[in-house]
C-alpha cells in the first residue's frame, strides 16, 4: 500500500502565494507520473499539472506562468508553488501518484490520491 500525505493549503490574498507538498510513504518501488489536480465547488476534478519521473511537466493552460510543479525522486515528495494567485484557483487540491510496489518479482501500479488540500483565495 502506498499513500500520498498533502500539506500546505490555506487562505491567502489575490496575488498571494502558497507551495502545496506531497510526500508519498508506504511500500514504494518506483513512483512514475506525479500531478495535483483541484475540484473546485460544483465543479469536476481537473488536471493542474503533472511531472514525469524524468522532470518533463505539463500545466493546465490556466496556470501557466504562475504555477510551479517539481519533485524530489529521494524523497518520493511532489511539490505545487502556486504564485500570483486568482479567486478562480480557489479548490481543493489534490496530489495524485502511480506508484509501483514489488510483488512476487513483478511490480504492480496503481493509482494512488491524497486526501486533499484546501486552497481559498479571497480577500
Amino acid at each position: 500500500q502506498v499513500q500520498l500525505v498533502e500539506s500546505g493549503g490555506g487562505l491567502v490574498q489575490p496575488g498571494g502565494s502558497l507551495r502545496l507538498s506531497c510526500a508519498a510513504s508506504g511500500n514504494i518501488f518506483v513512483i512514475n507520473a506525479m500531478g495535483w489536480y483541484r475540484q473546485a465547488p460544483g465543479k469536476q476534478r481537473n488536471l493542474v499539472a503533472d511531472i514525469t519521473r524524468s522532470g518533463r511537466t505539463n500545466y493546465t493552460d490556466s496556470v501557466k506562468g504562475r504555477f510551479t510543479i517539481s519533485r524530489d525522486n529521494a524523497k518520493n515528495t511532489v511539490y505545487l508553488q502556486m504564485n500570483s494567485l486568482k479567486p478562480e484557483d480557489t479548490a481543493v487540491y489534490y496530489c495524485h501518484a502511480e506508484a509501483g510496489t514489488l510483488v512476487g518479482g513483478t511490480t504492480r501500479y496503481s493509482e494512488v490520491w491524497g486526501q486533499g488540500s484546501l486552497v481559498t483565495v479571497s480577500s
